[in-house]
């Protein structure tokens, strides 16, 4: 039977023990009261499931699970299997949360109810010395859009909703199939069907989630986050819910990013027009497909524009071209980094 106001934190844990409890007092440090943990151990090599255990037997609010097939994704739909709250919320055993956090996103929630998605900014922390630019870079873009409430808009950029800072009710996610998918990455997969279930996206400007950067982290060792632009993703999702078979697309940029887009989009049999400002490559055939001058896209009938430029100041200065022809973000331009 559902708690009203409960929420479900589900929180999957391999051999992260020597951060486990830092996590765990987290959690039970919350403003928020009304929430069980369904705390899942994924075959862990170290002494993890026992200190779930003692915390469980502390406090009634915990229940201390035991993964029966190993994998992220199975441990994710094992321990929601046993969920009883209205929301549901993902944690990771090496991060932490503000004590305000699930105060501040049900609180948030209740504003918008169903057909929303709470979200927010991150903070990277680290006992492992400095944090990588890259990161910072993320925390900081991940800032503004949550002060902006621009996650459509910049979804194809990188992953908007991260993979512990949400909030949403039961109902919403098994109706956009939760954590039933095996597609990785898992967090920007759910992410994309978020966004195609119809749910309001819905940002707070404050800082919801503390992640930890470390030399093994996830994100940094498993193969499937090796080319962490997620293209093959990004083009899948964009031909599901962008793409208008009776608008040109156009793909701006012959670097790397734009060769590799080029390619997944002829793989896709999709007609595309390559644009560069590159004064050597224009008039080449790559690919067997001409590149022409950035002039010509608007020689089209209402193009659809992906911008494959990876430089931050190019990225800016093309948004305020497009901008300034009367082009908007989300529905004639789309930015993959």
């Amino acid at each position: 039977m559902e708690d009203r106001g409960k929420i479900s934190i589900i929180l999957p844990t391999r051999d992260t023990a020597r951060y486990l409890e830092e996590c765990l007092d987290s959690i039970l440090n919350q403003n928020y009261k009304n929430w069980e943990l369904l705390a899942v151990n994924d075959a862990s090599s170290d002494h993890s499931f026992e200190i779930i255990q003692e915390y469980a037997s502390k406090d009634k609010r915990i229940l201390a699970l035991d993964n029966p097939k190993p994998g992220l994704v199975n441990a994710l739909r094992f321990a929601y299997s046993k969920s009883t709250g209205e929301l549901i919320q993902r944690m990771d055993s090496d991060d932490k949360m503000p004590a305000s956090k699930l105060e501040l996103m049900i609180s948030e929630w209740k504003k918008h109810g169903t057909g929303s998605v709470i979200t927010g900014a991150t903070e990277y922390f680290t006992d492992e010395g400095e944090i990588g630019e890259g990161f910072r870079r993320y925390d900081a873009w991940l800032k503004e859009v949550a002060r902006s409430n621009t996650h459509k808009h910049e979804i194809y950029r990188e992953c908007v909703i991260p993979s512990n800072c949400w909030l949403v009710h039961r109902e919403d996610f098994d109706a956009i199939g939760g954590f039933e998918h095996d597609t990785m990455p898992e967090d920007y997969d759910l992410c994309f069907r978020f966004y195609k279930g119809g749910l309001k996206i819905v940002g707070i400007d404050q800082v919801l989630h503390h992640w930890r950067d470390r030399a093994d982290r996830i994100s940094r060792t498993r193969e499937e986050y090796r080319d962490n632009r997620f293209f093959e993703l990004k083009v899948k999702y964009f031909l599901e819910l962008e793409k208008e078979p009776d608008r040109p697309l156009v793909i701006w940029g012959a670097g790397r990013n734009g060769k590799d887009l080029v390619k997944l989009f002829q793989d896709a049999a999709v007609h595309i027009h390559w644009v560069c400002d590159n004064q050597k490559k224009i008039g080449k055939d790559i690919y067997d497909l001409r590149l022409h001058s950035i002039d010509t896209i608007f020689d089209l009938d209402k193009p659809q524009i992906i911008i494959a430029v990876s430089s931050p100041e190019d990225q800016e200065k093309i948004a305020d071209r497009m901008l300034k022809q009367g082009l908007q973000s989300g529905r004639d331009f789309w930015f993959f980094s």
